[in-house]
């Protein structure tokens, strides 16, 4: 059986037919579906480029294609370009296969909609919440409040008609939006960390706190990463002892930041290194921090804060989706509070006793994403969704779901 899985990441096509992508899932995360099904068809937008951009990763591979969308960024050349896109996203998935929606996701729910006409199945890997993407402070547009109401009635809804569904977090997205009595459900998280992404043994941190570096990681194609509230809050730790800020990832609000980083007083401590490759070059800046800093206001599981751990970094994140499930109570602040935030980061370098501490919990929690652990909780998953696919054949979704066997 082959499998047609919906991505939001944006693919760069050479002139040979080969697929890649800056940031997001490369071949590794995607042929862990052939675990359980015959070959597997990514459903992406993709970008013809002349040639293959520094840093970028592979997508495509042995059983492993990419079914082309035509490539949008942002909600106005989405609608502009949505009959193309619908098109080609409703054409990706024949009635025998087996489908699975990466969601929230315009791309996924265009497929989920396509299936339902027909009564044909779908499941489910659920990575965000709506619900807190469209949250006040994350997006500026005039329709946000509207966008929020249909995004998270649309993911409630997908949920209960799912044959099954994984969820990245183990609590948070499944109180939010269960799926019905009797369907498998899981919590796996996306996150591929190989025995490279881990260091032996937690750090050791003692002495006076010196110049320290703080590193965080997101898109800065959007302000729900939560970036200026953390240069905001790093304004509030004035003296020579005020750390540095290096932040990884681009986006169309890097200027905007940069500007906020100058009229802080701050251009001097803080560095936008821009995309950097998955892998080892983003390890090289985390063993390279003293902390890492999430302050997002929106967040599935956020791999980049797992990948922190592995390298037993010392955190301090926003009580938001997924996080509280990876840090202790005490490294967490509210989201959107500068204050909060510079009290949070201030503790945390101003003690290296918490800070060995935290550095040991954070790498022995960060051991239950490891790749070995996950894979067998993922195909336990996979295999219970091509016998869901199977079972329910071509009956209306609205008949009672058939029995799926447990995912682990």
């Amino acid at each position: 059986m082959r499998v047609v899985v919906t991505t939001e990441s944006r693919c760069l096509r050479t002139p040979d037919a080969r697929v890649w992508v800056h940031a997001g899932p490369s071949y590794p995360n995607w042929s862990r579906y052939l675990a359980a099904f015959r070959t597997v068809r990514v459903v992406a937008r993709v970008r013809d480029v002349p040639e293959v951009p520094a840093g970028a990763s592979r997508v495509d591979g042995e059983g492993v294609e990419v079914w082309p969308v035509p490539h949008y960024q942002g909600p106005a050349e989405y609608l502009r370009r949505q009959p193309a896109v619908r098109r080609a996203v409703t054409a990706a998935a024949a009635e025998d296969d087996a489908v699975v929606l990466r969601v929230p996701s315009p791309i996924g729910s265009l497929l989920a909609a396509a299936r339902e006409r027909r009564g044909l199945p779908y499941a489910l890997e659920v990575i965000g919440d709506p619900y807190d993407v469209f949250a006040p402070g994350t997006v500026r547009h005039p329709l946000r409040p509207v966008l929020r109401h249909l995004s998270t009635r649309r993911l409630r809804h997908q949920c209960r008609t799912a044959v099954g569904a994984a969820y990245v977090t183990e609590q948070h997205l499944q109180r939010r939006y269960p799926v019905r009595e009797g369907i498998v459900s899981t919590h796996v998280s996306s996150v591929y960390l190989p025995a490279e992404a881990y260091v032996g043994q937690p750090r050791v941190v003692d002495g006076p706190r010196g110049d320290r570096t703080i590193v965080s990681v997101g898109t800065l194609a959007q302000l729900y990463k939560g970036v200026d509230t953390l240069l905001t809050a790093l304004a509030r730790l004035a003296g020579p002892g005020r750390p540095r800020l290096v932040h990884l990832g681009d986006g169309r609000f890097r200027t905007d930041l940069e500007r906020l980083a100058e009229r802080l007083g701050m251009a001097d401590r803080v560095t936008f290194a821009g995309v950097v490759p998955t892998g080892a070059a983003v390890r090289r800046h985390l063993d390279a921090a003293d902390l890492f800093v999430m302050p997002s206001r929106t967040e599935g599981l956020p791999q980049a804060l797992i990948e922190a751990m592995a390298r037993a970094l010392p955190a301090v994140g926003t009580r938001v989706g997924g996080i509280p499930e990876l840090l202790a109570a005490e490294d967490l602040v509210p989201p959107d509070d500068p204050a909060a935030l510079a009290g949070a980061i201030d503790r945390m370098l101003a003690d290296p006793e918490r800070m060995t501490a935290a550095s040991a919990r954070n790498l022995a929690r960060s051991r239950d994403f490891s790749a070995d652990t996950l894979a067998r909780r993922r195909t336990a998953f996979y295999r219970a969704v091509a016998a869901a696919t199977a079972q329910r054949g071509h009956r209306p979704l609205s008949e009672p779901p058939a029995t799926v066997p447990g995912a682990g």
